[in-house]
């Protein structure tokens, strides 16, 4: 800016030759100050070429800076510090027109210095920010004091303003904001070629700030969505944790107050039934108010995302549908001081998206709860009506075949063995019944202790030998000589290794060897029984646990039973805290392994 205040000076310089020349003077001395005159306008004429090409220079430069950065506050301190640096101004504001309300926002306040001005350094005039917004044109006074524009305004005399130049800033046809700059000590510091400088820079501001508006906009807004997801993400785990309805509604409720930043929220769900919607989670306080039964019923009449205005001015519900399968089944009430924002009602709207699956959920979950305690106590029922005429069948079929009442001939004898036989059989499918029962309902009772399992497959054994000599096949076994120390229900253990000793006779053809081996690995035991048998195909395989089945195969079929032993015995091992799996093949036989804990757990 030296090349400013030279050509300042050389122009008071030439005002006061000209005066001289008006004068009577000499001949000599008048061709002196003409020639004098002549060389000091080719010498302005220089420096002001020199000066002009200085300042595109200088606005070039600090241009090139401006793209720099996005930061919103960064591009905002270089413009004005870069105007300051052009027009040598003492201080430099920087206001932008709000894009909602229009109101001005003073966003930045620099002095020569490159420093943030106090708040008393802002006195700034606003009626030539105003003018030059409603305007779209550069302002620029010598002296505010005797300018007939601005001599008479309040801030002009207040703050004793002085030299002041004004620019707008305009980005896509419409102006932003404005630059202002000014000398509150000096006139005359300001001329229109510096207005024009003003005004290039002014151009390539606006796109700067702009730009580094848009960017902080879309970076705020990916910030909040991400916040948001993270939200939806913390909402997803919480609603799922349970499949508990109440859990779920009450979630769900002080989600939606939380995060709309609402005085009371509700949740109603739609009657399975008749689709009334009724009130089901609500504001546990005593003094909590009832929710509106017109708003109840608007859920029913008109079921899509709606602001309602309540009686109280003051007061405003929103209504979040829950959806399922494009039916509705209820909402989400919140009421909230006059309004709900846009956002807010977005993020209650995604909000009923998730609750109004989990809300599925639990019902379903609930329902098949219901439906397996009904299960459960007619099994109970059932098996237990049971029990008394089989005891009173097999008790009366032991009295006859001893003789009691009178002798029996042979086939009355085959009769009685074949009635045995079935009594035995269902006396299995109601036991088997009965323990599925209790385990299913938690009321099993197991009498924990620290058991040796080779004593345990050996009573086994010693039960079953009488059919393996039935069918001639080889029992081969492979046990430690130290004692295998389990923690687990020794009845039921003998239980376990029974029912899979048992499967292995069945399905092992006469001549065919069983083997029965355990050993201890790491905090477990492990008992292996394998056979020589049939094999189970792979796509039975994957069904083999499950209660009933029974394979089409007709040697299967053959063989006497209901499909529910290894079911029993997959369900025993969990409750004692062991598993139990498998491997075979077809024709080539079974492996089937358990584990035993070999330590005490939580029952």
């Amino acid at each position: 800016m030296k090349k400013d205040h030279q050509i300042a000076t050389l122009n008071e310089l030439d005002r006061a030759l000209n005066q001289l020349a008006t004068q009577t003077l000499p001949i000599q001395t008048r061709s002196a100050v003409h020639n004098a005159l002549k060389q000091l306008q080719q010498f302005q004429k220089s420096l002001k070429q020199d000066a002009g090409a200085g300042r595109l220079a200088a606005l070039y430069q600090v241009s090139q800076s401006l793209g720099v950065s996005l930061n919103l506050d960064e591009v905002l301190t270089q413009v004005m510090d870069a105007v300051i640096q052009l027009t040598g101004a003492e201080r430099g504001f920087l206001t932008l027109v709000d894009p909602d309300s229009n109101d001005l926002d003073l966003v930045a306040a620099r002095n020569i210095q490159q420093e943030n001005l106090s708040q008393k350094d802002m006195e700034v005039s606003h009626t030539v920010i105003r003018s030059v917004i409603a305007h779209g044109e550069g302002v620029v006074t010598t002296d505010a004091q005797d300018d007939p524009r601005f001599s008479e305004q309040d801030s002009v005399i207040v703050y004793a303003l002085r030299s002041i130049m004004c620019a707008p800033l305009r980005a896509r046809g419409r102006i932003i904001g404005v630059i202002y700059v000014d000398n509150r000590a000096h006139s005359g510091i300001f001329t229109n070629d510096d207005l024009d400088l003003l005004n290039a820079f002014a151009t390539q501001a606006a796109i700067a700030i702009e730009n580094a508006r848009l960017y902080t906009s879309t970076d705020q807004a990916l910030s909040s969505r991400l916040s948001e997801l993270e939200t939806l993400s913390q909402i997803d785990q919480e609603l799922n944790a349970l499949l508990d309805l109440d859990h779920v509604l009450e979630i769900t409720r002080q989600w939606a107050i939380k995060e709309s930043k609402a005085t009371q929220g509700w949740i109603v769900l739609c009657d399975e039934e008749d689709a009334t919607p009724k009130l089901v989670s609500s504001p546990q306080e005593g003094d909590a108010p009832n929710l509106d039964q017109g708003v109840v019923a608007r859920i029913r009449e008109h079921p899509a995302p709606q602001l309602i205005p309540a009686k109280d001015d003051n007061l405003a519900y929103f209504i979040a549908p829950l959806s399922h399968a494009e039916k509705t089944i209820g909402a989400i009430v919140v009421a909230c001081p006059r309004t709900v924002s846009y956002s807010d009602q977005q993020f209650l709207e995604r909000l009923a998206g998730r609750a109004a699956t989990a809300v599925e959920n639990a019902r379903l979950y609930q329902a098949i709860e219901f439906a397996n305690e009904a299960k459960s106590q007619f099994v109970s029922i059932v098996t237990h009506e049971l029990r008394i005429p089989l005891t009173s069948i097999k008790g009366y079929t032991d009295l006859i075949r001893q003789g009691i009442v009178g002798k029996i001939t042979d086939q009355q004898a085959e009769f009685l063995d074949v009635i045995g036989n079935n009594v035995e059989r269902m006396a299995a499918l109601i036991s088997d019944l009965s323990d599925i029962s209790r385990i299913e309902r938690g009321k099993i009772k197991l009498a924990f202790d620290f058991i040796t399992v080779q004593n345990q497959i050996l009573e086994t054994l010693s039960s079953l030998r009488h059919k393996l000599e039935e069918k001639s096949q080889i029992l081969v076994t492979d046990l430690p000589e130290d004692p295998l120390r389990a923690y687990a229900d020794p009845s039921r253990v003998v239980q376990v290794i029974t029912n899979l000793v048992s499967n292995a006779w069945k399905y092992t053809p006469e001549g065919g060897q069983i083997t029965i081996r355990a050993y201890a690995k790491g905090h477990q035991i492990y008992g292996e029984i394998s056979d020589t048998g049939i094999g189970i195909s792979e796509e039975e395989q994957t069904k083999l646990f499950t209660q009933f089945f029974r394979s089409e195969s007709p040697i299967v079929r053959e063989q006497t039973g209901w499909g529910l032993g290894l079911s029993v015995t997959q369900r025993l091992l969990e409750v004692m805290g062991g598993e139990i799996g498998f491997s075979s093949q077809v024709g080539k036989g079974s492996t089937f392994w358990f584990t035993l804990p070999t330590t005490a757990h939580k029952e």
